[in-house]
């Protein structure tokens, strides 16, 4: 089976079952694991740059923020996709998503390019918006290309992972909470799975906890699964200080480890962040957006056991090479 992939997290999953070597096409995006730069990348990013604002990379976040919005207005893709290389490379397989039109193209662009391809390749769209929605599209990417039990027993690993670390948090304590920053300017908190990990991991995210569904109940315990969050959301620097956080993990989406320590030197320059509990008792982590907590793959797995590390004085837990540094003032 020839399959192109057009999201980091389905790349990362088809590793993880030993079927990387079917790969023919990626996205620009798709980076881990290493050994993948001579696949062709298929799309790119029409955000493109801003000459003066060099605070992370080429642009800064605010006129990153205001790129997407801009375009999004217009009613414009954030991305481009390369239609006549991808029916070159003859796909039987491309696997896209639908959950977040700004992390990578969107499903329906995939699937009307695949319709004017010979053959009429098939579009698995993965919209995992929970943890264990994670866990489906490993299934899910298993069942797609006939590699179903390689699937299992990946999700049975990574259950048993995230049991072992679970099993030092302490369920009966009031946690401490969390600030978690999805993007910096403006600033956007945790979302979907991000939300579910603070809390599997004993801490609390009060401005975008999770809620029961509908009909489950207390949600408690064994229901962890039944408790969901909502996307990512704004708010104001007012109202992120006004929760006081006792601890700060800054990962913004899209930013490396590099990109995401400049940004918070910049916050570092605003008294509202310098006086955060969290700043102040040396209680923040930085955190490479782009790999770790904002792809929806296996590696929120090892996001589940940094967070349980930090959170519970596990620092054992905490997986050997996870990208992240202790802000130091």
């Amino acid at each position: 089976m020839r399959i192109v992939s057009l999201l980091p997290s389905a790349t990362e999953i088809l590793a993880l079952i030993g079927a990387a070597d079917r790969l023919v096409g990626r996205s620009h995006e798709c980076d881990h694991p290493g050994g993948l730069g001579h696949l062709p990348a298929l799309t790119a990013s029409r955000a493109g740059s801003a000459p003066g604002h060099a605070l992370v990379g080429d642009m800064a976040p605010s006129a990153i923020d205001e790129r997407v919005r801009t375009l999004n207005d217009a009613g414009q893709p954030l991305y481009t996709l390369d239609e006549a290389r991808l029916a070159s490379l003859e796909p039987d397989l491309i696997i896209t998503q639908d959950v977040c039109a700004v992390c990578s193209i969107d499903h329906a662009t995939v699937l009307s390019a695949a319709e004017r391809m010979p053959g009429t390749p098939r579009v698995l769209s993965l919209n995992p918006e929970t943890v264990e929605g994670v866990l489906d599209d490993i299934l899910a990417v298993g069942s797609a290309i006939g590699m179903e039990r390689e699937a299992m027993h990946a999700v049975v690993g990574l259950r048993e992972r995230a049991d072992r670390a679970l099993e030092h948090v302490n369920p009966y304590t009031e946690g401490p909470v969390v600030g978690f920053m999805e993007w910096t300017d403006p600033i956007y908190v945790a979302g979907h799975w991000s939300v579910q990990l603070i809390e599997r991991a004993g801490g609390r995210h009060p401005l975008n906890e999770t809620v029961a569904r509908p009909g489950s109940g207390a949600a408690v315990g064994p229901q962890q699964a039944e408790r969901v969050a909502g996307k990512s959301i704004a708010v104001s620097s007012n109202v992120f200080a006004a929760v006081k956080p006792d601890h700060l993990v800054i990962a913004p989406c899209g930013l490396t480890l590099a990109q995401s320590i400049a940004e918070t030197d910049r916050l570092l320059e605003q008294a509202w962040f310098r006086e955060l509990p969290a700043v102040r008792a040396g209680r923040v982590a930085i955190v490479d957006g782009n790999q770790m907590f904002n792809r929806p793959g296996p590696r929120l797995y090892d996001a589940l056991e940094f967070l349980v590390g930090r959170l519970n004085d596990r620092p054992s837990l905490i997986p050997e090479g996870f990208p992240w540094e202790q802000l130091e003032r």
